[in-house]
């Protein structure tokens, strides 16, 4: 009995510790999603998970859009250059921020072979569009902007050719990967329809298969030294594609962040350039008061030694108050033996 209260307690907690995508925002119009589980409440374009629970393995098949992911039937309109705002949360219904703050923040796009309501994303070829890390204090993710409730932004690349696409969102939890397998994944799909008339599109050399697109010993999957600063990351998968850019790729090691337009939390502050180090140093220490034991040693619960001073007074002044006793005792005895003196001789009179 003791045991089921006490697991009834922790598993609260425990599904709070794990997450989805409850909602995407693109361009101001916003498209809720389903909670985590097996029945469709409402329509959406964010293709529903069955658990909140993390997939672990890089060769596992729910790499691909989120554990037991399911068709979704709506699909959102965007245009080269959209704005993306990916809201994830804790738990499994919406109410609770994202609980974790270590690792990278990534998103992918693959091409729909048709409508991505009926696109079976098995096969898809996936390139990056943006990755974010570690923000420029070199310690902090980006990741940790989620727990105040803001949502991972990322811009639709502005030279996108016109298609329909699924938005792989993805963020990789890095507080258990100091051993091989520690890795926890979070891939979310959204479905859109991009429009415009431009032409760009990945190489085939820069497109991956998931799962194939990453191993569990790679560099930022495993990851031994991920508490050991200073922290040099290494994203994993293929580089940003070029054309995202206009440019090269990004080479993915030891950035802080690459890829199409904002992808940084966008509610969130821009990172001061305070490390934690000035901010302890503004703090005042503060200066401790003089000490009542001047020579250092640790104050004694016992009397200290000018404590007997005060007794050693006393034996003194009454020393003297018992001569003044023992002086007022003489006198009486001498006033007692004159009285019976005068005594003895009146009755002698009397006598005679």
């Amino acid at each position: 009995m003791i045991a089921f209260t006490l697991f009834s307690l922790i598993l609260p907690a425990l599904v709070s510790a794990h997450g989805y995508v409850a909602q995407v925002t693109i361009d101001g119009t916003v498209y809720k999603g389903n909670s985590v589980g097996t029945t469709s409440t409402i329509d959406s374009v964010i293709r529903q998970i069955n658990s909140n629970s993390p997939v672990k393995g890089a060769s596992n098949p729910d790499l691909n859009c989120g554990t037991g992911a399911q068709l979704a039937k709506d699909v959102a309109s965007a245009n080269p250059g959209s704005t993306v705002e990916v809201l994830w949360s804790g738990g499994t219904s919406g109410i609770s921020t994202w609980p974790h703050n270590t690792g990278p923040i990534m998103h992918y796009m693959a091409k729909c072979d048709g409508s991505c309501s009926s696109y079976d994303s098995a096969n898809a070829e996936w390139f990056k569009i943006s990755e974010l890390g570690l923000q420029s204090d070199g310690s902090t993710w980006y990741q940790a902007q989620l727990q105040s409730g803001s949502p991972a932004t990322v811009t639709i690349p502005s030279t996108l050719a016109a298609g329909n696409y699924l938005l792989r969102s993805e963020i990789i939890s890095l507080q258990l990967a100091m051993t091989e397998g520690g890795a926890e994944f979070y891939p979310a799909c959204i479905q859109l329809s991009v429009g415009g008339s431009q032409t760009g599109a990945a190489t085939s050399s820069e497109e991956v298969t998931f799962p194939g697109g990453y191993t569990d010993t790679e560099a930022g999957i495993l990851t031994p030294n991920i508490y050991n600063p200073p922290i040099t990351y290494t994203f994993p998968g293929p580089p940003v594609a070029a054309f995202v850019s206009g440019g090269s790729g990004s080479t993915g090691s030891g950035s802080g962040s690459s890829g199409s337009g904002s992808s940084s939390p966008s509610a969130s502050p821009t990172p001061s350039s305070a490390s934690p180090k000035t901010v302890q140093t503004s703090t005042p220490t503060p200066t401790p008061s003089s000490p009542i034991n001047v020579g250092g040693s640790p104050p004694s619960s016992s009397p200290t030694t000018s404590a007997p001073a005060a007794p050693t007074a006393t034996p003194s002044s009454g020393g003297s108050n018992s001569t003044c006793k023992r002086r007022k005792r003489s006198l009486g005895e001498r006033s007692h033996v004159v009285s019976n003196a005068r005594m003895h001789k009146s009755r002698m009179a009397r006598s005679h």
